[in-house]
This record gives structure tokens, C-alpha cells and sequence, in this order.
């Protein structure tokens, strides 16, 4: 088990160079996504979830549609966040690119991720950790997002207890050597809080049960692969809104709102997956 997730994090390092290079004024963004997904399969692995490419206000949940045209424009704060599973055991990492003028922010959230990761070892609680990155964050001037946070995994699950607040709570819970967890300061120069603004490209299967329409299982068939991992629409053949309203609302599957600070502030993002360690931890991402 552990030597997947290690196996899945040598790939995650690897793509995660990779894609730096690739992120210009001009680049479309689903050519970035696609090349993330493609390269993730190339090295030996599956995405863990679609790549998920968030712009500027947007902070999590945000992956281009199929017929995408948008590009990357000057000024643009990137958050590139990307998983790799190997049989269900998954790796998680994210970084931010600043096209503009915000260095401060992308540096505030490598700064509170390094922090947090020096502090860990087994027999630390995840209050310490939420207030060490609290702290990093609040030096720099700007804002943890409250309700964004780090977390454990399980097979085909992403996101498994426990929960890492990106700020300081009353009791944590206590680490142990050799769990594995993924460590995700969001900062933002706005009030520090994330909502749903509506737009949806990413679903992941609650549980597969009969339904009537053909285009249904169609959807059905080809999603069970992903076992209980999120997909992305556009890797369907077909996937009109209303059928998947129509899924989601019958509780087949869940939907994935791209999540936004709600007063427009600037959000940056970084990511390691960790394993514990006596005495420390070891980044595997």
C-alpha cells in the first residue's frame, strides 16, 4: 500500500515540473489539462481526479470543458492541482503560477505548506498544524480560506480523514507514524472564505442503481471505472447538462461546483502529500 502511494507521488513530481513550463499568456488551458492527464497515464499511473486548473477568485473544482477555448491571459494567478492513484492508492499535490503581479500571495502559500511540513511528525495533532499555517499566512498580510482544507486518503477516496484546518482549532487529532496525508495552505487577499458559483465539470459516482433512459447508462457504464474517484465531464462521450442534473439530483452522482472566494479576492494554493514519520515527515509529491 505504501509503495503505491510513493510510486504515485514519483509520478506527481514529475508532472508537476513538467507543467510549469507549459503555463504562458497565449497557452489554452485544456492543453494543459489534457497534457496532465495524458502524462499522469504515460508514467504508469491514473489520474486521480481531472486536473484541476483554477484562475484568479477561483480556488478548487475548477477543469475545462471539452470544447474549451479559454487561454491563460497576463495577470493571471494559477493554481494547478493534480492527483495520481496507483489500484486506488493516491498522491496529491498543487502549486501556484503567478502570470502577474502577486508574488507575495503564490510565496505566502509555499511558505505556510513549508512550515507545516517542518513541524509534523508522529504524535503532532492537526490543531498544531492549522496554527502554525494560520500564523505563516497572517505575517505575510493576507488570509487562510476557512473552509478549503488538507486531509487524509483511502482507496479511491481523495479526500479521507482526518481533516487539516488551514487555521488554528481547539483539538486536533493526533497523527501517527505512517499515515499518509496531503498538507493544502489556500491564502487569499479577500475574507477568506470559499462558495459555489454554479459551474459544475466535475462528478464523481455515489452508487450505481437501475435508471430508465439509455443515454443513463451509457453515462453509468462508463463511469464505474473511476470506482468512487471524481471524472471530469469531458472524458464522457456524451454528458448533456440535464442528464447529469438529472443523475446528481437522484443521488447517482455528486457534483463538484468550481468553488470561488466570495468577494472576489485572489487565491493561491500549495500542496505536498506527506507520509509520518518518528521524528519528522517525508514528502513524497
Amino acid at each position: 500500500m505504501l509503495e503505491k502511494h510513493i510510486e504515485a507521488g514519483k509520478v506527481l513530481k514529475i508532472v508537476r515540473e513538467e507543467v510549469k513550463d507549459l503555463i504562458k499568456p497565449g497557452v489554452k488551458i485544456i492543453e494543459v489539462a489534457e497534457y496532465v492527464e495524458k502524462r499522469i497515464r504515460e508514467l504508469g499511473a491514473n489520474p486521480a481526479f481531472p486536473c484541476n486548473i483554477s484562475l484568479n477568485y477561483d480556488a478548487a473544482h475548477s477543469t475545462p470543458k471539452k470544447d474549451d477555448t479559454r487561454t491563460f491571459r497576463e495577470g493571471d494567478i494559477v493554481k494547478i492541482d493534480i492527483g495520481a492513484h496507483i489500484d486506488g492508492y493516491i498522491a496529491d499535490t498543487a502549486f501556484t503560477v503567478d502570470l502577474g503581479d502577486n508574488n507575495d500571495l503564490v510565496d505566502c502559500a509555499e511558505e505556510a505548506l513549508k512550515s507545516a511540513i517542518e513541524i509534523v511528525e508522529a504524535g503532532i495533532t492537526t490543531a498544531e498544524i492549522g496554527k502554525t499555517i494560520e500564523l505563516t499566512i497572517k505575517d505575510f498580510g493576507f488570509k487562510p480560506v476557512v473552509n478549503l482544507t488538507g486531509h487524509g486518503f483511502m482507496p479511491y477516496i481523495a479526500h479521507a480523514p482526518p481533516t487539516i484546518y488551514n487555521f488554528a482549532v481547539e483539538k486536533g487529532v493526533k497523527l501517527d507514524e505512517g499515515m499518509i496525508i496531503a498538507i493544502e495552505p489556500f491564502v487569499t487577499d479577500g475574507v477568506g472564505k470559499v462558495a459555489e458559483r454554479g459551474e459544475t465539470e466535475i462528478y464523481s459516482l455515489i452508487r450505481a442503481k437501475p435508471v430508465r433512459m439509455r443515454i443513463e447508462r451509457d453515462i453509468l457504464s462508463e463511469v464505474e471505472k473511476y470506482k468512487t474517484l471524481p471524472f471530469a465531464k469531458r472524458w464522457l462521450k456524451k454528458a448533456p447538462d440535464v442528464i447529469m442534473s438529472k443523475l446528481v439530483r437522484e443521488k447517482v452522482l455528486r457534483a463538484y461546483p468550481v468553488l470561488s472566494e466570495v468577494k472576489r479576492g485572489l487565491v493561491s494554493q500549495a500542496e505536498h502529500t506527506i507520509i509520518v514519520e518518528d521524528g519528522g515527515a517525508r514528502v513524497i509529491t
